[in-house]
């Protein structure tokens, strides 16, 4: 994909063209002078969530008290998830909302080491989120550290090689865990082919799409898929900590024992029986009651990326994310930048980081701008990626011009000098 100028005019063109462009109404966007790059940690507001939330708390709640589990509350951790199922390529019965990804990572993790007692190896790779790696260590470090983590290494800091997946997964492989699009580079495994690489040597496979999912199409069941999780509250705009969910293949639903024998995971959870007995279904994946006004907060968010679909959604990012690097060419790798994310659009997610050795100041300088300055937000990852995150819902090619262009004025003006290289709590 090629580009014919760094003018601005340009970049209006393109959003002129832009059928999507309807979709950027949908989400509260009330600070004219503020460009938001990071629906890749935390998505947008969308307006129809204000009311929906509105009648959640004072029809639902406040008026219809715990009653209203009757009326539907209930059933939302299912519902929710068949519409999510829609935007992954899976059934309706195999996608369950509930807990957090790190609480679903450790329950499929598990249940996949329990299915394989004869085998110890855990795979994952060098570039996937600490908080995965972390679940993971304690697993194996809970279940008396019988087992033994192997991180599949990366030559160049951004991509996996195939061959070095192949390298890492034998006979002794129980369980392979990595994160579909890396948090830190973008870069995106091909999941159909790492997934039958890990069928071969017999071993489960479980990806975390919590950098796909919105952003990228899935197809879990075209793919083989057999565990997943997710989170909810990025590209799909749930809110902030919503619910995550996981994803269990449907043949696997009963023959997998998850360890977290909650009663919202049993058969009959209003029986109140004194022994635990696991639904049948995907219910047997949940543990307690649901956080239910995160919940709601999910569902008109979703809702919105049904109607924009994930084909159009996945056109548009990878022509944003060209013209990003495309920019980034003209006019940052001449000023130190270098790039941090696959220039293959078949391998890259839908964010970009750039590097710089000044990127932690220079994300300051961007978010922290005085007027009449524009502010810019996007995020840093240590060491010293800049990432940029394209949210083609909201995202507009004039706000990635103005973005770049505003990340040359502060490093050619060295006005990042001006901040201090103390990190904040949240980066």
């Amino acid at each position: 994909m090629s580009f014919a100028n760094t003018d601005i005019n340009l970049a209006h063109e393109l959003d002129t063209q832009d059928e999507l462009a309807s979709f950027r109404d949908e989400f509260v966007i009330d600070d004219p002078n503020l460009i938001y790059l990071d629906g890749n940690s935390l998505g947008r507001l969308p307006k129809r969530t204000v009311n929906f939330m509105r009648n959640a708390i004072e029809q639902e709640w406040g008026k219809r008290l715990i009653r209203v589990w009757n009326d539907g509350w209930i059933n939302a951790p299912t519902e929710l998830g068949a519409k999510i199922a829609r935007l992954v390529g899976a059934q309706t019965d195999e996608i369950l909302v509930t807990e957090a990804t790190s609480i679903n990572l450790f329950k499929l993790a598990v249940a996949s080491l329990q299915a394989r007692p004869n085998r110890n190896g855990v795979v994952s790779d060098v570039l996937n989120f600490p908080s995965d790696l972390y679940i993971l260590q304690g697993i194996i470090d809970l279940l008396g550290r019988n087992h033994h983590l192997k991180l599949i290494p990366s030559a160049d800091g951004i991509t996996i090689a195939p061959e070095a997946v192949d390298a890492a997964i034998d006979n002794n492989t129980a369980l392979v865990s990595l994160t579909h699009v890396a948090f830190k580079s973008a870069f995106m495994y091909d999941m159909a082919r790492v997934t039958e690489q890990v069928h071969e040597a017999g071993a489960l496979m479980l990806w975390d799409l919590s950098h796909s999912v919105g952003a990228v199409p899935v197809d879990l069941n075209g793919s083989n898929v057999d565990l997943a999780v997710g989170c909810t509250y990025k590209y799909l705009n749930g809110s902030p900590g919503s619910p995550a969910f996981l994803y269990v293949r449907r043949d696997l639903q009963a023959q997998l024992s998850q360890p977290m024998w909650g009663w919202f995971a049993s058969e009959n959870p209003f029986a109140f029986e004194l022994d635990f007995i696991p639904a049948s279904d995907i219910s047997r994946y949940r543990v307690g009651t649901p956080p239910m006004l995160s919940m709601k907060a999910l569902e008109p968010a979703i809702d919105i990326l049904i109607e924009a679909t994930m084909e159009r959604l996945r056109a548009k990012s990878i022509k944003q994310t060209e013209y990003l690097i495309f920019l980034a060419d003209q006019w940052l790798a001449p000023i130190g930048f270098t790039l941090g994310t696959p220039r293959q659009a078949e391998i890259r997610g839908s964010h970009v980081s750039l590097r710089h050795p000044e990127s932690y100041r220079i994300s300051r300088a961007l978010i922290e701008a005085p007027p009449p300055a524009i502010q810019v937000i996007p995020d840093f990852r240590a060491p010293d990626n800049i990432r940029l995150g394209i949210a083609p819902l909201y995202t507009t090619f004039t706000e990635i011009h103005q973005a770049l262009n505003r990340m040359r004025t502060i490093v050619e003006g060295k006005i990042y000098e001006q901040y201090s290289v103390e990190r904040l709590s949240v980066t």
